[in-house]
């Protein structure tokens, strides 16, 4: 069991002095990955105060509790986050890239129209940044439609 655990650690590396991304870790200096849509715990060594966004439009982040922060993907590319103690302390300043998970997502063009379908193992529509603006609209409202009924 120690060997299994030593390994644990190994693999966990701070991305800052104390910034550290659960479960996948990142090298020293490297940014923090996240994809569109998705959402990953950072653990943090000193209690967390406040958090800012360079972009709130491409990632975002909440505190779950002092020590753990959640960062969540809204749109593809990259911006910082600033973490700051209860005195106004920087605990730490890193990158955060945000990627489109590619994997099981077909792009069908209809002229200039773009749109995307996730695909596995059925195809089914789905909002992607540069998809023509009525699919989404419609995508969107379909979307809500069935949670205003699952409600």
């Amino acid at each position: 069991m120690r060997p299994m655990l030593a390994v644990f650690f190994a693999i966990s590396l701070s991305l800052t002095s104390s910034l550290v991304a659960m479960p996948a870790m990142a090298q020293d200096g490297a940014p923090i990955s996240v994809n569109v849509n998705m959402a990953r715990i950072l653990r943090i060594n000193a209690a967390a105060a406040t958090v800012i966004v360079g972009n709130p439009g491409i990632a975002d982040v909440t505190i779950q509790d002092p020590q753990t922060l959640i960062l969540t993907g809204k749109s593809f590319g990259q911006t910082n986050l600033i973490v700051l103690d209860s005195a106004g302390n920087p605990i730490a300043d890193t990158l955060v890239e945000v990627a489109q998970l590619q994997a099981g997502v077909v792009t069908v063009y209809q002229g200039q129209a773009r749109t995307s379908l996730a695909c596995a193992p059925t195809c089914q529509s789905v909002v992607m940044m540069g998809d023509d603006v009525q699919f989404t609209n419609n995508v969107i409202t379909s979307s809500q439609l069935v949670q205003q009924l699952a409600d």
